[in-house]
């Protein structure tokens, strides 16, 4: 008979570490597009966080000269995930997203809407809305203009990027 556990008590994913092959160009990307802020910054390494946490740092980026691309026919790890307070949030990511050639790809699953994007080292993430009155169902594509209309949400007009 198999024993049930208990787990070690995890609560939370607080950060993620990647290897990245230019350090500057992700700190932009993550910056720039995602919106992170830089908590430090040291010559082959940077510390972002997601503006407005207590967290020290939620994504760590060290530079590893030469390193490839990910093999996406090898064992590893497919995504991260992060989460947007608003449908509003996850409009204005896919915009962003789009403006830089990142996304790759979008899905409603129900209880969350998502878009999946490449940073600049090919490294896959998400960025995901939870649904309030979501319920599991089978992943179908994303129709965020639908979704939108029928919560009777407007987005306003993006401002001009300098």
């Amino acid at each position: 008979m198999a024993t049930a556990t208990a787990g070690i008590g995890l609560r939370r994913l607080q950060h993620l570490v990647l290897w990245v092959s230019d350090v500057e160009r992700s700190v932009r990307f993550y910056r720039d597009v995602l919106g992170f802020e830089v908590k430090s910054r040291y010559p082959n390494a940077a510390f972002l966080k997601i503006p407005g946490t207590l967290d020290d740092h939620h994504l760590g980026l060290f530079e590893q000269a030469g390193v490839a691309r990910p093999d996406e026919r090898a064992a590893r790890m497919y995504h991260s995930a992060w989460e947007v307070g608003e449908i509003t949030d996850l409009v204005r990511a896919r915009q962003r997203l789009i403006e830089v050639g990142a996304l790759v790809g979008s899905s409603d699953h129900g209880v969350s809407l998502s878009l999946y994007a490449k940073d600049p080292d090919g490294l896959e993430f998400e960025v995901f809305w939870t649904v309030p009155d979501g319920r599991p169902a089978r992943t179908k594509e994303l129709d965020l203009e639908g979704e939108l209309a029928r919560r009777d949400i407007r987005v306003p007009e993006a401002e001009p990027r300098p």
